[in-house]
């Protein structure tokens, strides 16, 4: 994989990869999130390559948010997707955190492949504006999906979220972070842990 290329950081197993995992970042950040990080150490530590990457309005400049990028975000996620399959390691998993998790779930559901797609605090909407629904295209994705949201996430309400779920293509599951919000910050649960037992799950 060209972890250059996509301005990527790997988390290598100890063994054989069981697979592969591909995450990348929020509005405003990058692939040095600290959750992000904590993710793919779970990840490897399961026996899987984790790697966290940029996205290319990232790769541009150093920071700031995406402004009018959308479309050449996606097509950066297609292809570290198509890299991820090129290892032959077994099942690719793709997601992201927030906004990187929504330009994941729209190349999905314009037909990258995936095993399953797993989102971290997914923005339904901008917050205080849920007639803005960031859902239009989830009828059209089939790949199981793990939505890791906080109950105090401003972005969406956990009903909220649960009803976007509804809407998906194919099978969905839902981690629900008690009092956590868009950071998915949380003293007492092991966010990744979670997240990750969920995509285990979905994908067996």
């Amino acid at each position: 994989m060209d972890l250059e290329a996509i301005a990527g950081v790997a988390h290598p197993p100890d063994g054989d990869p069981a697979g592969t995992v591909l995450l990348t970042h929020g509005a405003g950040g990058s692939r040095e999130s600290p959750l992000l990080i904590r993710i793919c150490d779970e990840w490897a530590r399961r026996g899987w390559l984790a790697v966290r990457y940029n996205l290319p309005y990232r790769r541009r400049r150093p920071k700031g948010p995406p402004s009018g990028s959308a479309k050449t975000d996606q097509a950066g996620i297609v292809e570290a997707i198509g890299m991820a399959h090129d290892l032959g390691h077994g099942p690719v998993l793709a997601g992201g955190h927030s906004y990187g998790g929504r330009m994941t779930s729209m190349a999905v559901a314009d037909g990258a492949a995936v095993d399953v797609l797993t989102l971290f605090s997914y923005p339904l909407h901008p917050p205080g504006k849920p007639e803005r629904a960031r859902t239009e295209h989830l009828p059209d994705i089939t790949a199981p999906t793990v939505f890791t949201h906080g109950t105090a996430d401003p972005f969406g309400s956990i009903e909220e979220l649960r009803a976007a779920a509804e809407l998906l293509g194919g099978p969905s599951t839902v981690v629900e972070i008690v009092k956590a919000r868009h950071d998915l910050g949380s003293k007492t649960l092991d966010v990744p842990a979670l997240a990750v037992e969920a995509a285990l799950a979905l994908l067996s």
